[in-house]
């Protein structure tokens, strides 16, 4: 029998013609929605990790700052961002696992940091200066790079971004972590830390987590750098550069 619904003029025996499926929609790797929410992160933390230099000129109310007040908002302004550049990234249970535990750390050096600063502005002392420069640092610097590195496991592998705003938001990330390793006092351990992320970014050069490279080698280079010129690590304080 002969087929009804060829088309004129078409061969009874070829095959169906083939539909091309539709094109999908063009897309940018920089409209990632977990870009948006990395870039967010990266400047909230540029700017909250400077408050009490940035916001000096405030002054006081009472016998407390004004960016001490305002410095009660950086756990919010950093890991908020942070969990919500791993939600739509579609990060894995194991990323979630070490966000939380780097975002429980941060949050208890933070606080440990800023009430032992607030009261050693009004009253100095060894326990003080113990529980801002040492405790509060370590724990608070220790918690943000487990936050660091829950963001780098998840999306490290994805593609690239494009244009300049990470690549500069990353460069100030990694002078943000730079000038809190040596006002904080934890430069050795950020020297290591440096440089893990500086050789993970490497190994990922080619996808996103090239942007770990732009970061982290400026501030290895920073710090050795740093430490060599002044044969040991003062605080920029110290030196009168602040």
């Amino acid at each position: 029998m002969a087929r009804t619904d060829a088309p004129a003029g078409a061969d009874p025996g070829d095959p169906p013609a083939q539909t091309a499926p539709p094109t999908p929609p063009h897309t940018t790797t920089s409209a990632a929605p977990y870009l948006r929410w990395l870039a967010v992160m990266a400047a909230a933390y540029a700017i909250t990790h400077h408050t009490g230099v940035a916001l000096a000129w405030l002054g006081s109310i009472g016998q407390t700052r004004w960016a001490d007040w305002i410095d009660l908002l950086t756990p919010y302004a950093v890991l908020l961002p942070a969990a919500a550049a791993l939600h739509r990234g579609q990060a894995a249970r194991h990323h979630w696992a070490l966000y939380l535990a780097g975002a429980l750390t941060y949050v208890e050096g933070h606080g440990i940091h800023l009430s032992a600063n607030s009261v050693g502005n009004v009253a100095p002392s060894d326990i003080a200066h113990l529980w801002d420069e040492y405790v509060g640092h370590y724990l608070w610097y220790g918690g943000v790079t487990l936050v660091f590195t829950a963001l780098a496991a998840a999306l490290a592998r994805r593609p690239a971004a494009t244009g300049v705003l990470a690549p500069a938001l990353a460069v100030l990330t990694g002078l943000t972590y730079t000038t809190n390793a040596l006002e904080g006092q934890t430069a050795l351990a950020s020297i290591a830390v440096s440089a893990a992320f500086t050789a993970w970014g490497w190994t990922t050069r080619h996808r996103l987590g090239r942007l770990l490279l732009i970061a982290f080698a400026p501030a290895l280079l920073m710090l050795i750098t740093y430490g060599i010129w002044h044969g040991g690590f003062p605080e920029p304080t110290e030196l009168g550069w602040i």
